[in-house]
């Protein structure tokens, strides 16, 4: 973490994460390498509440004056300098968001998708492709038509694509394993 860094005193960071100079991690968010690295660029800020998660396979990356807003979601992605993640976005494992770009409020990047450099998620809007289709959340079937074949079990749970009765057990085992990890973790001191 650089000196310059700051994480709030009820904000979580864990594993291997590597915050850059003049970073912000504010409160109430987390920051967690769950199997890979999370990069935090000069400048980033990650507001309250928001979620920030590098995976085995996934590592995440957040380019220089990068804003993720509150409730923001991003797991396993690369997000370019200058980017804005608004309020309750959600960035997906594989997913790639352009510099100077920008995902409104509650803006969906799905998993192995890449929004362009300048381009734009509209509120409530859908990124699902590589290069992305930004869609309208009422086109579920042009959604799913691309969605499909971008792996979500796959990228996401590590799966085959199966029924949810069939795919889930095998996906809750292997969260367990995953987050059952941190069963002995400890509050470092920062001395």
């Amino acid at each position: 973490m650089a000196a310059s860094a700051y994480v709030a005193p009820n904000a979580v960071v864990c594993g291997d994460v590597v915050l850059g100079e003049e970073a912000r991690v504010l409160f109430g968010a987390v920051v967690t390498a769950e199997g890979g690295r999370v990069e935090i660029g000069s400048h980033a800020i990650v507001m309250e509440q928001a979620l920030v998660r590098g995976r085995a396979g996934h590592p995440t990356t957040l380019g220089r004056h990068v804003i993720v807003g509150p409730h923001a979601h991003v797991n396993g992605a690369v997000v370019g300098d200058d980017a804005f993640l608004a309020t309750g976005t959600a960035v997906f494992p594989g997913a790639r968001v352009g510099s100077g770009a920008e995902v409104r409020i509650n803006g969906v990047v799905h998993v192995n998708s890449s929004v362009p450099p300048g381009g734009v998620v509209p509120i409530g809007w859908i990124a699902v492709g590589d290069p992305a289709e930004i869609l309208p959340p009422n086109e579920h079937e042009r959604i799913w038509g691309v969605q499909e074949g971008l792996d979500f079990p796959g990228t996401v749970f590590g799966v085959a694509r199966a029924p949810a009765a069939e795919m889930m057990p095998a996906v809750a085992r292997r969260y367990a394993d995953l987050f059952g990890r941190h069963r002995a973790d400890r509050i470092l001191d920062e001395r």
